[in-house]
Order: structure tokens, then C-alpha cells, then sequence
């Protein structure tokens, strides 16, 4: 006889508490800064028990790493961004440009989430300097993101003859950084909708025909 497999309702509860307290401390850190947020705030913060904090991350320094992490994700599921549905769509694109416009505004989305957070993170490292420890040595891994959407895309009909795989890459990383996306859209007053137009009309004019 078939079974039907029922939903681990353990596991989803761990998961909406994991969320709930991840989302308390990015509020929390972004108000008052890392440093002055304490794991008791955000616990009350989350309708959780302090205890229960400690289970989940360990320490502050965890926890902090999983805010970074799910802000670029949007969501706390353990999937890298080169996994992710919409990465893998625009490089399954039939033209450059079709890419090109795909990844611009995927990105846009992530820099959405993390651009308000890249002055905590800079805080965070003067406060706390094992914070870089929770992340591997190796390349930027949004660079790495980038190179891997670039070598797809030089490959493609549309693209500009003659920009290798590594240009198109540093093309990518240094248009779609958090810096620029901050300068145009909290410093400027763009719009989001905005600021995709000009990255996307921009970079099309370097990397397509």
C-alpha cells in the first residue's frame, strides 16, 4: 500500500523560528549596529527565549553571518545563489541580452536586500574582527556569481566580439555592486525600476552588439 509522507511539522516549526529570529536581529542590527545588540533584544524581539537563540545560532557572530546570508538569498533556505531558480533561468536565456536583462534584475533583488545592510556589515567588522572569520578565505563570492554568469554570456548570439569571460566579469561585479546601487538609489532617490534601466541600458552597451 502507497504512504503518503507527511510534512515534518518539527522541522517547520525550527524553520519559522530560525526565520522569525534571523529577521528580529536584522532589524535590530540595522537600527542600533551589531555591537549594540545584545542576543536577549533579540529574543524578545522574536517572541522566543533567549536559550533558544543559543541553540539555534551558537553565538552573535553566527547569527549575524545567517542575517548576511539570508538577505542575499531572501529566504533561510541553504541554496547558493548559482543553485538559485532565477540565476539559473537568465543563463538558460537564448541571447545575451535576454541574459544580460534576467541577471540585471535578479541582482536587483539581492542588492535590494543588501545594500541597506552593507553599512552593518562594515560596523559589524570594526566592532567584532573574527566577523570576516565566519566567511571562507577565497574569491569575493559575488564575484564568483558574476564570472559564472559572464562565461555563459560572452558565449551567446548578441554578445559583444572580442569581451572575454574575465572583462565581461569585472564589468558585471563593478555595475551591479552595492556601493553603486546605494549612490543611485538611497543617495540619488532612484527608484529600483529605475536604477534596473540604467544598469541594464549600461551594461548592454558594453557586453552586447
Amino acid at each position: 500500500m502507497d504512504t503518503v509522507k507527511r510534512p515534518d511539522k518539527r522541522a517547520e516549526r525550527s524553520r519559522r523560528t530560525r526565520g522569525k529570529v534571523i529577521e528580529a536581529a536584522r532589524e535590530l542590527f540595522v537600527a542600533q549596529g551589531y555591537g549594540a545588540t545584545s542576543l536577549q533584544e533579540v529574543a524578545d524581539r522574536a517572541g522566543v527565549a533567549v536559550q533558544t537563540v543559543y541553540f539555534v545560532f551558537g553565538n552573535k557572530r553566527t547569527l549575524f553571518k545567517d542575517v548576511v546570508d539570508s538577505s542575499v538569498a531572501g529566504d533561510v533556505e541553504p541554496v547558493a545563489t548559482m543553485d538559485r531558480e532565477w540565476f539559473r533561468a537568465a543563463c538558460a536565456a537564448p541571447t545575451a541580452a535576454r541574459q544580460l536583462r534576467a541577471h540585471v534584475r535578479g541582482t536587483g533583488e539581492i542588492l535590494g536586500r543588501v545594500a541597506p545592510i552593507v553599512p552593518m556589515i562594515a560596523a559589524a567588522g570594526a566592532t567584532d574582527p573574527q566577523i570576516a572569520a565566519q566567511w571562507p578565505d577565497g574569491p569575493d563570492p559575488r564575484y564568483t556569481v558574476q564570472h559564472a554568469a559572464a562565461e555563459v554570456l560572452v558565449g551567446k548570439p548578441g554578445a559583444r566580439p572580442g569581451v572575454s569571460a574575465a572583462m565581461a566579469a569585472d564589468v558585471l561585479f563593478g555595475l551591479l555592486s552595492p556601493q553603486l546601487y546605494l549612490l543611485f538609489v538611497q543617495d540619488r532617490g532612484w527608484s529600483p525600476d529605475a536604477w534596473e534601466e540604467w544598469a541594464y541600458t549600461t551594461l548592454a552597451a558594453q557586453l552586447c552588439n
